[in-house]
């Protein structure tokens, strides 16, 4: 393998959501300024206290109660934009920026419970495109994820950067 396939995953796996229904973790991004930040916590307080009109679509649609508040908070904090009902299945969106290398045919999506792995694969065939949902999730639990690209002789690339998520307990 070429030390350029090696760092072809330099752009990193991304956590785009951490979801019970699959929304983008940009729900959380009230004022759409694309990044979740304390001007969104500020957001999300007014509009749980009734100053300001419920435009959130985080539990359910127009729902801006503590629970909410909460989320956002959680998510301004580095965490996941948890979406969906408490109770609801959840699942683990990733998305990475896609290789320049020749020859790329797939993707291997490795989850691990502590930071730095172990790492176990995920997915039973290469993955196709860029995302990659994880359903088999649990509730309260965090989950670190890597990926690697695979080339078409099978050569495998390094870990990408480390994502972190943590699933809403019910």
């Amino acid at each position: 393998m070429r030390r350029a396939f090696l760092t072809l995953l330099t752009g990193g796996l991304f956590l785009y959501s951490g979801s019970a229904n699959g929304q983008a973790v940009n729900s959380c991004d009230l004022n759409a300024d694309g990044t979740v930040n304390v001007s969104d916590v500020q957001l999300i307080t007014n509009m749980a206290l009734g100053t300001a009109p419920c435009a959130a679509n985080i539990v359910g649609p127009g729902i801006c109660n503590v629970v909410v508040v909460q989320r956002v908070i959680n998510a301004a904090s580095g965490g996941a934009c948890v979406t969906g009902a408490a109770g609801a299945p959840h699942s683990v969106t990733l998305t990475w920026t896609a290789s320049t290398s020749p020859n790329v045919t797939g993707h291997n999506i490795y989850r691990a419970t502590d930071a730095g792995g172990p790492y176990a694969k995920v997915n039973s065939y290469l993955v196709v495109g860029t995302s990659y949902a994880d359903s088999a999730v649990l509730a309260g639990q965090t989950y670190y994820y890597v990926a690697t690209a695979v080339d078409s002789a099978n050569a495998e690339s390094s870990y990408s950067n480390e994502a972190l998520a943590t699933v809403p307990s019910p």
